[in-house]
């Protein structure tokens, strides 16, 4: 660090008198200085010291002056008592006073408020008030400070106190010093840098210490003792620096943590005050005898560089290391001045001012960047450079060199014949060092820290300013005083060249043949003989390593990206591929890299282009290049065809041609063309009259007219040629039915492939009958009956399937997953039975019946269930009863039969139950919600099928049974449903229902309870028995709409009668009278009546009625159900009109009723066997044109 006096002003009064510089302070863009001297503000340029006006206003010494941080104001204290606010035009416009004289003042950086700090109080001012609120101190004030965001005030007291105060006034911490009785606070200032973590307050007191604070009042770090008693403290813009002075007569530059780095300026006189300009490194000083010194600080740069790592002094106590290449950075505390800095490999000398410490790296990786203290020489040394080694530190002095080990002990000493102007360590084995030195006699020494003998590498005129080494150690390069790069040859000692404007010099670490130098904001490239190549670089290379450059400009180093293009063509011009490549590696761009895998490839040199190829990944001239290997090793050494090859994969196709042409290769020029479509020039090389060629040519054309979008042209090329395949693959993608018909009419029957193509597209396109005339023409019959199936011409299919017998299945089958599909089951099931399928028409119906469920179609599912059920019924009727294995599936078949019929009649129900709970509206009056809800209560003892909900069931008959009169009915389903889940929209009407029908009688109306026709009992409406009389356990037969007790009873045969002969005798009985209970008879003889009184005639007994048997009486513990058993005779004496037969298909019995109510009519649908009562059955009928259960059209 240097001060250079930049200008020098002594103040006089009128009468010569020395006036003591109390005050100083810088406007804030540093173009002024405000001065406190006598009793006169002066107002300095501060780039010539002129006095540019002084101001008047005080009556007495002025002791203070301050700048506000906006730059508009400055406001002066003196000891008249009164504060005088100035503008920055130098015009004062405000005067306010205190009790006592004013010792300082300090401007809010941030509100711009002013603190005037009197004797015994301090005054705050802000222009938007008119009165200054003032605050009294029990101790003289010396001095103040704001923090840098404005919110603290702090003051320094001469009881050796500091208080710190907030915005308005008020004390918020008092820091208690040591020894603070005899220690007055006579200077203290705030940190103004915000880059710190918390406020830093610098207190210099005359106990001649050096103090720091936090806002808190905790010390930072120890007292550093002065030696003196400090008149003023101030702080450098950014922080890193303190300024103190005082009794010294000195001005001094410490470091933020206190450390001292050096004198600024010596005076004569006592130094009372100083000022840092804002933002620069220019510092003004005030004594005791009027002067004004005005310094511009100078730091000079110490630093050290080895390869890719540059070390460097910051912030003069600190070491930074920076990687030039990764751009990492690592800092060194060292706490004291570094006067030099030395860096080799894993080594880093560091100089302080009493001491050497040297630091090691933690581990050998090239990118550690972390360092420890390996070794320190506690002795002051006096040196003009230091270079470190792997176990040795070389101090220069003048002439002198001397060799020091890393414990301090002098080891060598080296003493040149002139000054040393230039060492550098050059490397070698570890104690075994090579150093380069320079001297200014022009010698070139080169010394090894194990000898003490130097080596002259050669002698030049001129004085050496900077040297370097080449990778091999064979050339050196000389920067001498004239600013000239002079090049040798080490073992010749000849000149090679020399170049003008270099100020500094560096050999490339990774090529041997270049070189850069750098001068006149030029940086000058030089590889090999080549000239040389310039780009535009501010300040002084000092290292080269492959393409980047380390430039140190001022005080920093940086690396510049400097790509070795112009070199790499300068290589190329002269064919010198190998070390053009070796140039590239250092570094040229993707650009440069492909311009060089040309020029090698062309040039034939195979090994480099396949580097540089490598290196842009081009994998497609990596292709080029094996294969022309793999050639040359078969024995082909035609460099004419692999050159011709390069050209064509260069797009030089015209070249590439002639030189085929040229090597007797045409059909290599020929190929080419065809591949790049261009077939005018390709006819230009086909062989003469060479029909294969001529094909091929014509089908590389159809194909190049496909790609490029000509279809119809590519196929009639295709056909020309002989690609019958492609050309109908074209036609077919297009739809063009008529040029393919055409085509296939042509083709030869032998070429099947191409007309099975063909009629494939045909029948894609819809063209069935030309389709099927290809087939005919191939003569083949399963793909000409698979056509007809597609097209769904079943009649054709059918007649093929005729003739062709083996070919049935592949009819019938397609056939019947088609009627199934559409819902024609019957024909499917007929077609199911052609095919010998029986159980895919039940899969299909399964499948439909487990949709419908899913879906909640109920109805449907009862529809397919009863469907399926007569699948099962056929399947069973045609079993061989003869065969065991038919028997049992027969039985099997019979169990689904009644399953399925069971399962079909309750989602039959069920829909109605499902709509009624789901939708808001139904079109069932109650009684039949009632009667399908007890019929399903009854048929779910049994088993409930999946998707019927018991809870929606209990639900209807709870809502329907409390309508209707069943209160014990109701009462018992919701009781059912308070212990069943239930879903959340019914809870609620659940929970109402419960509560309310407790409310109701506890017992079923009487004319709801249904009646048993056959034993005339009146039963209750649930039965545990199941759908069947509590007394005599025949089963209820309902309307299979309004689900009502229809007035039937079912009979069984007498084991001599078969269905059919009762049919019979059903047909031809004649009814039996009704026998009348009289002892009278009425008769006609002739023409007159005759009545006859008195016993009646013996008549012959008759069988007895078993469906009026009087007392029909049953045994309550027999559980078992004895149906009614009608004889012959008794069979005779029925009604047809009363009996109602089912007549179910074999194996099963036709089933008989009959009517006790033969008024209430009675409708029975042939079809599915089911009983309605005739009014319900025709209303369904007309609204829904078939059976509402098995949907069958009567009239068909």
């Amino acid at each position: 660090m240097r001060a250079v006096p930049i200008w020098v002003d002594k103040v006089h009064d009128r009468d010569k008198i020395d006036q003591c510089i109390w005050g100083l302070c810088f406007r804030p863009d540093g173009s002024q200085l405000i001065v406190a001297a006598g009793n006169r503000v002066l107002v300095y340029d501060t780039n010539d010291g002129s006095l540019i006006q002084p101001l008047k206003g005080h009556k007495d010494t002025v002791y203070c002056v301050c700048y506000a941080k906006d730059g508009k104001r400055f406001a002066s204290g003196s000891a008249d008592k009164s504060v005088i606010i100035w503008t920055s035009k130098l015009e004062g416009i405000l005067k306010y006073t205190h009790n006592d004289a004013i010792q300082c003042l300090a401007y809010n950086p941030v509100t711009h408020q002013l603190a005037s700090c009197a004797v015994s109080d301090f005054g705050l001012w802000s222009p938007e008030q008119k009165n200054v609120s003032k605050h009294k101190v029990n101790s003289r004030i010396t001095c103040c400070s704001w923090t840098n965001d404005g919110q603290y005030l702090a003051l320094g007291l001469y009881n050796g106190l500091v208080s710190i105060r907030n915005k308005g006034g008020e004390e918020k911490v008092k820091i208690e010093r040591p020894n603070a009785a005899t220690s007055p606070v006579w200077s203290l200032q705030w940190n103004p840098s915000r880059e710190e973590s918390y406020d830093v307050l610098a207190v210099a007191d005359w106990g001649q210490r050096l103090s720091f604070y936090q806002l808190s009042g905790k010390q930072i770090g120890k007292d550093r003792s002065l030696g003196y008693d400090p008149n003023y403290v101030g702080w450098f813009s950014k922080g890193e620096y303190v300024v103190v002075g005082g009794s010294n007569k000195q001005c001094c530059l410490h470091t933020k943590e206190g450390v001292k780095l050096g004198v600024i300026g010596d005076q004569t006189s006592w130094t009372w005050s100083a000022a840092v300009r804002p933002d620069s490194n220019y510092v003004a000083v005030g004594c005791q005898d009027g002067t004004i010194a005005y310094y511009q600080l100078i730091f000079s740069t110490v630093h050290g560089l080895y390869k890719d790592r540059y070390a460097y002094r910051d912030n003069m106590t600190d070491v930074i290391i920076q990687h030039l290449i990764t751009d990492q950075k690592v800092r060194i505390k060292c706490r004291d001045l570094v006067k030099k800095i030395a860096i080799y490999r894993h080594r880093l000398a560091v100089q302080l001012p009493d001491k050497i410490v040297i630091y090691e790296l933690y581990s050998d990786d090239a990118a550690d960047m972390h360092y420890k203290v390996k070794e320190k020489i506690n002795k002051k040394f006096d040196c003009n450079l230091l270079v470190v080694c792997s176990m040795n530190i070389i101090l220069c002095h003048d002439k002198r060199l001397q060799c020091y080990s890393f414990q301090g002990i002098k080891e060598k000493e080296w003493v040149m014949e002139s000054l040393i102007r230039y060492i550098k360590v050059i490397g070698g084995p570890s104690g075994r060092e090579g150093l380069l030195v320079g001297l200014k006699n022009g010698q070139i020494m080169k010394i090894f820290v194990d000898n003490a003998f130097p080596i002259m590498l050669l002698k030049q005129s001129t004085s050496v300013r900077c040297l370097d080494v080449s990778a091999s150690r064979t050339k050196l390069a000389v920067v001498d005083e004239h600013n000239t790069c002079l090049v040798y040859d080490i073992n010749t000692k000849d000149l090679l060249f020399q170049e003008p404007n270099a100020n500094s010099v560096a050999w490339n670490t990774h090529y041997e043949d270049m070189l850069c130098f750098s001068g006149n904001g030029l940086l000058n490239i030089k590889a090999s003989n080549f000239p040389v190549h310039q780009q535009k670089l501010q300040g002084f290379v000092v290292g080269f390593s492959g393409s980047k450059i380390f430039c140190l400009h001022i005080y920093s180093m940086s690396s510049v990206d400097v790509p070795q293009s112009a070199s790499m063509y300068q290589y190329l011009e002269k064919k010198l591929f190998r070390d053009a490549y070796k140039v590239a590696c250092l570094g040229v761009t993707d650009g440069d890299w492909e311009v060089l895998a040309h020029e090698a490839l062309e040039g034939l040199d195979f090994d480099t282009a396949k580097k540089a190829f490598i290196r842009i990944k081009d994998l497609r001239y990596l292709e080029l290049i094996h294969s022309i290997e793999e050639r040359k090793k078969r024995g082909e050494n035609d460099n004419m065809v692999f050159l011709g090859d390069i050209y064509s994969y260069q797009t030089k196709f015209n070249e590439a041609a002639k030189l085929y042409k040229k090597s007797g290769t045409e059909q290599k020029a020929m190929n080419m063309y065809t591949d790049l479509r261009m077939f005018d020039q390709a006819k230009e090389y086909i062989g003469s009259g060479d029909p294969l060629d001529k094909k091929m040519l014509i089908t590389k054309q159809a194909d190049w007219a496909k790609s490029s979008n000509e279809p119809k042209a590519a196929a009639e090329m295709y056909i020309s040629a002989g690609e019958f395949c492609k050309a109908i693959d074209i036609i077919g993608e297009h739809g063009w039915a008529d040029m393919m018909i055409d085509l296939a009419r042509k083709l030869d029957k032998a070429d099947r492939e191409a007309l099975s193509r063909a009629a494939m597209h045909l029948t894609k396109m819809e063209q069935y009958p030309f389709a099927a005339e290809v087939y005919s023409k191939m003569g083949d019959i399963r793909a000409l009956i698979n056509l007809h199936v597609e097209a769904k011409h079943w009649e054709d299919a059918f007649t093929l399937a005729e003739k062709h017998t083996e070919y049935k299945e592949e009819v019938y089958v397609p056939y019947a997953q088609w009627l199934a599909e559409n819902d024609k089951f019957d024909d499917a099931q007929e077609a199911f039975h052609k095919a010998g399928l029986q159980g895919e028409a039940v899969k299909v119906l399964e499948q439909l019946t487990h949709n419908a469920v899913i879906e909640s179609r109920f109805n449907d599912a009862g529809y397919y269930f009863w469907k399926l059920s007569m699948q099962c019924l056929d399947i069973a009727r045609e079993d061989d009863e003869e065969n065991w294995e038919d028997l049992e599936k027969r039985e099997e078949m019979l169990a689904k039969f009644q399953d399925f019929q069971r399962k079909s009649d309750m989602y039959y129900a069920y829909h109605s139950i499902q709509r009624y709970t789901d939708e808001p509206f139904t079109s069932h009056l109650p009684e039949a919600l009632f009667n399908i809800s007890r019929y399903l209560l009854h048929m779910i003892q049994g088993g409930i099928p999946h998707g019927i909900s018991k809870v929606g069931t209990l639900y209807a008959l709870a809502k329907q049974s409390k309508n209707l009169g069943a209160f014990k009915l109701a009462r018992y389903a919701y009781e059912k449903l308070q212990s069943l889940r239930i879903p959340s929209r019914f809870q609620e009407a659940v929970d109402v229902g419960s509560v309310m029908i407790r409310s109701k009688a506890f017992q079923d109306h009487d004319e709801l309870l249904p009646m048993c026709y056959r034993c005339s009992t009146t039963n209750p409406l649930l039965n545990n028995g199941g759908n069947c009389c509590v007394n005599c356990r025949q089963p209820f037969v309902h309307s299979f709409v309004s689900f009502e007790v229809l007035p039937l009873v079912e009979f069984v045969l007498d084991s001599s009668l078969t269905d059919e002969e009762a049919v019979q005798i059903l047909d031809l009985s004649i009814p039996k009278e009704k026998k009348e209970d009289r002892h009278w008879k009425e008769g006609r003889i002739g023409q007159a009546q005759t009545l006859r009184l008195g016993q009646p005639e013996e008549e012959e007994p008759e069988d007895e009625d078993p469906f009026s048997a009087k007392p029909m009486t049953f045994d309550q513990e027999d559980t078992e159900f004895r149906p009614v058993v009608v004889t012959r005779s008794v069979l005779q004496t029925l009604s047809r009109s009363e009996v109602y037969i089912l007549k179910w298909p074999k194996p099963l019995r036709y089933q008989f009723f009959r009517s006790l109510l033969p008024d209430v009519t009675i409708t029975q649908c042939p079809k599915c066997n089911k009983l309605f009562h005739t009014d319900d059955f025709e209303l369904q009928y007309l609204q829904k044109g078939h059976c509402p259960f098995c949907r069958s059209n009567l009239e068909d």
